[in-house]
């Protein structure tokens, strides 16, 4: 059995599990997947995430991706930190930098079991604090500056691609190898606040070749985890990552209430499989929930199973899908055969995100210069990059 094949009958624990620890955040960028901003009171105590990782080492989780919101405001995250890495539960935690200051670099270069993400979304000021907020880039051009004078090697540089930073693929990898650290380039999903803003961010037919081909050239030293396997139906070069949804069977989030889904970008009730603070708890909710279940059954592939690039697309996302209105069995939105396109002319609702956290609701607009959008056209692999 290949280890796609094993992956998508699901395995006892996940391999990429995230972990939004606090709503909190001190930005408020317009594509957020959990659309972030004001702490939810329910919150985990921190006696619960202590009990939370104690059953991640009684199921041998490797390590978990911790997020949020911004997860370093939250007053007990560097207690939680350590005491994962103390029971075996390595930590990856994605930041926008705004607490990583010289002596917290140097108390993390120190680690063996502490990786660290820093999110940039654009190569620029410009293009990068449209979207994530004034101040932005400095804040994590600071961070990285702070991380690589205190010696960590291959802290991540974690990008989501959108149609106004593509052109700066090359640019990122320039920062990336400035500061000795890793590229891990993502796909933006009209999750969260990136509902709001899909039409306008996400990159153009046209903008989805030039990445795929900049992959092609350039991948093999960059980080895509399971973002981009909709790409691979142009089929004319091997691309890195694993071409599957893994949500529910090596994938899933829990988030700060301690809600678990099937995916970091399918916030939504559809895809709630349970509650940590269930009976079972989270074991219990990964081993024996009717959705995760149901996920980890054979799929139908719907039309897309005719195709011939199918083998290697499998069909996309399933939460580009949902949120864009298309059935789970129908095309990716952004199909590089343009069966998406077709499919979205007839869609007529679109679900919304369940849960809005944001410092202020109503949707953000996005605009770099006077550009109009057009109209409508985990790692290289779970454990990839991840020192221990």
């Amino acid at each position: 059995m290949s280890l796609v094949d094993e992956f998508q009958y699901g395995l006892d624990a996940p391999i990429c599990l995230t972990w939004e620890l606090t709503y909190a955040c001190n930005l408020s960028c317009v594509h957020c997947l959990s659309s972030s901003g004001r702490r939810d009171p329910r919150e985990l105590s921190t006696a619960e995430c202590k009990a939370l990782i104690d059953e991640f080492e009684r199921m041998q989780v490797f390590y978990v991706n911790i997020g949020g919101g911004e997860p370093t405001v939250r007053p007990d995250f560097w207690e939680l930190v350590d005491y994962a890495t103390e029971h075996h539960v390595g930590v990856k935690f994605s930041t926008n930098g705004v607490k990583i200051s010289p002596e917290v670099a140097r108390r993390l270069a120190a680690s063996d079991y502490v990786d660290v993400q820093i999110s940039l979304d654009g190569a620029t000021a410009e293009v990068n604090d449209h979207v994530r907020g004034p101040g932005s880039y400095d804040t994590a051009i600071r961070a990285m500056r702070n991380l690589a004078d205190a010696g960590f090697e291959n802290f991540k540089i974690s990008v989501v691609m959108t149609r106004h930073n593509v052109s700066q693929l090359d640019d990122f990898k320039a920062i990336a190898d400035r500061h000795g650290a890793q590229l891990r380039i993502t796909r933006l999903r009209p999750s969260g606040r990136g509902a709001d803003t899909w039409d306008e961010l996400h990159p153009t037919a046209a903008q989805q070749r030039e990445l795929y081909d900049w992959l092609v050239a350039h991948g093999e030293n960059v980080l895509t985890g399971d973002s981009f396997f909709h790409l691979a139906g142009y089929g004319e070069g091997d691309l890195p990552g694993l071409n599957l949804c893994g949500a529910g069977r090596v994938v899933c989030l829990v988030d700060p209430v301690g809600d678990v889904y099937a995916c970091p970008f399918a916030i939504h009730e559809t895809f709630l499989a349970g509650n940590v603070r269930s009976r079972g708890g989270f074991t219990s909710v990964w081993r024996e929930s009717e959705l995760f279940t149901s996920l980890r059954s054979p799929q139908s592939g719907g039309a897309c199973e005719s195709c011939s690039a199918f083998d290697a697309c499998r069909g996309g996302c399933m939460a580009a899908k949902f949120f864009t209105g298309l059935p789970l069995d129908g095309p990716d939105p952004e199909c590089v055969r343009g069966h998406g396109e077709l499919a979205l002319a007839g869609v007529t609702s679109v679900p919304k995100p369940s849960l809005d956290h944001s410092h202020r609701r109503r949707p953000v607009p996005v605009t770099i210069g006077m550009r109009r959008p057009p109209d409508r056209a985990c790692d290289e692999n779970p454990l990839a990059g991840f020192r221990r």
